[in-house]
């Protein structure tokens, strides 16, 4: 029980610290870009969601959590940026890092998120460097990591991002 409660309050200060931090927000430039790791993680009905059937598309992975309250400010945007790119090559996939679906389902169904959520795990949360909620991350088409945001993201630099990305990849595909 004191482990538990230990943990909460460790993530909670990260989460915080995050929060108040100016830094946080924004995505430093990705001097290398690594191939985001791959995963198979089952949606709410059961089906598989692989990260590998999104590449030749624009990615946003976020990871988050009903009882982050940065997570649950930058939902509503990730809604809307998925309604408005997603016929242009763009998706999001969220990552919950919620200990069962329970609290996950009921979200999504409130907010009618309208990307596919997962569960997900502490290894897979070790895999992408998880160490505060929320992160996001924007993976290329070509599978890379473009950009990487720990704490609430800035909704118009993120924005401006995904565009880009999005506009690269169409000037490539017509050359």
């Amino acid at each position: 029980m004191l482990r538990c409660v230990v943990e909460k309050l460790a993530i909670g200060t990260l989460v915080v610290l995050c929060l108040v931090s100016p830094g946080c927000n924004t995505a430093p430039a990705i001097k290398s870009p690594k191939a985001a790791p791959g995963f198979v993680l089952n949606d709410s009905k059961g089906a598989p969601i692989r990260l590998s059937d999104y590449k030749g598309k624009v990615v946003l992975l976020n990871f988050w959590a009903t009882w982050c309250h940065g997570c649950v400010l930058e939902i509503p945007w990730f809604i809307k940026f998925q309604e408005e790119y997603k016929d242009r090559g763009f998706s999001v996939i969220g990552v919950s890092m919620d200990e069962d679906w329970k609290p996950v389902k009921a979200y999504v169904e409130e907010k009618k998120v309208n990307y596919p959520v997962v569960v997900g795990n502490e290894g897979l949360g070790k895999l992408y460097g998880l160490n505060s909620m929320p992160m996001s991350l924007l993976i290329g088409r070509n599978g890379t990591i473009a950009a990487s945001y720990t704490g609430v993201v800035d909704k118009d630099a993120c924005e401006a991002k995904i565009r880009t990305l999005l506009q690269e990849s169409a000037e490539r595909a017509s050359e």
